[in-house]
């Protein structure tokens, strides 16, 4: 993985702003630490940072091929999982190459096929291509949207980037917020719009878009899902689950550079790491190791509750012992927890989700020191119904499952801002999203609900926690690969009948079933338990520390948005008077303070300015 940068101006010779472009790389150095390269034109320069992890000698970017009179420059973030299959059919239309890195393959990719090259490749990506002679720019990514991709069209020139910061440090663009950007900050955070990039002249290339720009802007969705109707029965389904998740999985295992898997002690990334074992045995690899994250004292303070009805760290010892893996548990200080929120804006550009991001964070940090590529679980439960809220699909309640907070978040807002409509913003884009559902003719309504429910999980839910994901963990130089998030399995799954993905009336019960022989029936039949986050109070009091300092500051920029009696309630009850979860299942009331926190630690650091 890598960070990418451009800037096109077709009006201004800017081959000498050299220095401008590694100003904007520099703020990408830890999303490629193993060497940087700029490519110079007339009208276009190109920025790169890579993280080796294949080919390290024969990927280096930007890359440049030359066809005839013209050049074609590419630069890069990604892995292509089907390198080999595009190579073979590149080299019987008569293509060579010179290395056998994947970036090769993509550019020659675009040679051949141009705009359709993004219909024969299966991978995580985020790239630019520019096109010398034509003087065009094609910008692609990929179909879940698990690489970032960024950008800016102001004064007549377009100006992209791996994350926006790299933007943020061109002169074009200023750290301006208007009320659409508040609307998302406060309304839908730490969710975004599809596209929407907060800040008020940064946009985000939507996944499965590319964008190609010559004179002006063509924003084209190159892949969607679609409503086919299954012909499979329960077998034939059960097999072809099973067949694309073990291919996913095991694609996903090519690197020159250590490669480990990260385990809970759940389904999805017990499965991830039972056939990653396997494939290291079987090519004598050695063992695999596999890492997992706990808080110090968890266990002292944990209670039991619907939404984690247990802790991890027996199932973790289970496991591990089973598939055979070096395994090492990080325990986490909640103190360091606390001040590493704001290391987490800077890695998101944006208020997170909370400590959910900061110990995700410092969780790849510990990681980075035995491994360069990580693999994860992150999709399942979007894609095959792992959340409380499929359960209830058929009850319509006007907005998403995971945003019931709306109206609470308002009452949190500074006078000046009361009139800002939160609860119709957020109404207008589940609307929106429900118009784009694909529906087969003549599904019944319980049907027809379950498919919005996948389709918003898959656009909105699943989309922030693969920014979480790359974001925290590039933050650290590691790569993450996320196995479900495939195209191919998102596809297959869209329309497979309620009544199989929920197979035994259990949640994820298809995906159970699918796995049998794999995983031992401890795992199989284990309740599911999200993302593990720290009970002992010495976090919640020292975010509520952070969170009193702060409003005894009147200068502090908080101050601008929020009602300060509001704000302080919420800080001297630790959270408790806010009384549903900010976001999804998880953001309670300690990250509810720890939110609030983020959104004053990212207007101060970005020098963010309110115009609404």
């Amino acid at each position: 993985m890598c960070g990418i940068a451009g800037w096109i101006d077709k009006n201004h010779n800017i081959i000498d702003q050299t220095a401008l472009m590694e100003e904007m790389i520099e703020t990408l150095k830890n999303r490629g630490p193993d060497s940087e390269g700029i490519y110079s034109y007339e009208n276009a320069l190109l920025g790169h940072r890579r993280l080796a992890v294949v080919d390290p000698e024969g990927g280096h970017q930007p890359m440049t091929i030359e066809v005839g009179c013209n050049q074609y420059t590419i630069v890069y973030n990604g892995e292509l999982y089907n390198t080999e299959d595009v190579r073979k059919l590149l080299k019987e239309k008569g293509y060579t190459f010179k290395s056998y890195s994947d970036t090769e393959v993509l550019l020659t990719a675009y040679i051949e096929w141009g705009k359709e090259c993004v219909n024969y490749i299966n991978g995580i990506f985020a790239f630019g291509v520019w096109n010398a002679l034509d003087k065009t720019l094609f910008l692609a990514r990929d179909p879940l949207g698990v690489k970032p991709l960024f950008y800016s069209a102001v004064q007549n020139s377009i100006i992209f980037a791996s994350e926006m910061k790299a933007i943020l440090k061109h002169p074009y663009v200023e750290p301006v917020v208007n009320e659409e950007g508040l609307l998302e900050i406060l309304g839908l955070g730490p969710a975004r719009s599809l596209g929407n990039g907060v800040f008020r002249d940064i946009k985000e290339v939507p996944p499965a878009h590319y964008l190609f720009y010559d004179e002006c802007e063509h924003l084209v969705e190159y892949w969607k899902l679609k409503a086919k109707p299954h012909n499979e029965n329960i077998k034939q389904t059960i097999e072809h689950t099973r067949h694309l998740l073990i291919d996913a999985i095991e694609r996903q295992l090519v690197a020159d550079v250590p490669l480990c898997t990260f385990l809970s002690g759940g389904l999805d990334s017990s499965i991830i790491s039972s056939v990653a074992a396997g494939s290291f045995k079987k090519e004598n690899r050695g063992k695999l190791n596999t890492f997992s994250i706990d808080y110090v004292d968890n266990q002292r303070h944990y209670v039991e509750n619907k939404f984690q009805p247990d802790l991890d760290s027996n199932w973790v010892d289970f496991i591990s012992k089973y598939i055979g893996s070096l395994h090492t548990n990080i325990v986490l200080d909640n103190l360091e927890l606390a001040e590493s929120l704001e290391e987490a804006v800077f890695a998101n550009d944006l208020p997170g989700m909370a400590d959910i991001d900061s110990s995700l964070y410092l969780f790849c940090r510990e990681v980075k020191k035995s491994a360069t590529v990580a693999l994860s679980g992150e999709c399942a439960d979007e894609i095959f119904g792992g959340y409380p809220w499929f359960k209830n699909a058929e009850a319509d309640e006007g907005t998403f499952p995971w945003a019931k907070s709306v109206d609470h978040r308002k009452q949190i807002l500074a006078k000046a801002y009361q009139h800002l409509p939160l609860e119709k913003y957020v109404a207008q884009k589940y609307r929106d999203t429900l118009k784009s559902v694909p529906l087969l003719e003549g599904e019944s309504f319980e049907e027809k609900r379950m498919r919005e429910m996948f389709y918003l999980n898959i656009k909105w839910f699943m989309i922030t926690l693969l920014n979480r994901k790359d974001r925290m963990s590039m933050r650290n130089s590691l790569e993450v690969r996320v196995p479900f998030a495939d195209y191919r399995i998102v596809e297959y799954a869209y329309n497979i009948p309620k009544e199989m993905k929920f197979y035994n009336d259990r949640e994820k019960g298809l995906l159970r079933e699918a796995l049998k022989g794999l995983l031992p029936e401890e795992i199989l039949l284990r309740k599911k338990s999200p993302y593990p986050k720290t009970y002992n109070p010495v976090y919640t009091n020292a975010v509520q520390k952070q969170l009193l300092s702060i409003l005894n500051d009147k200068k502090e920029p908080l101050f601008d948005i929020v009602d300060y009696q509001c704000v302080k309630e919420i800080a001297e009850t630790k959270g408790s008077s806010f009384k549903k979860p900010w976001y999804g299942q998880l953001m309670m009331g300690p990250q509810v303070m720890a939110y609030l926190i983020q959104i004053n630690t990212w207007m101060k650091h970005y020098h963010v300015k309110i115009e609404v």
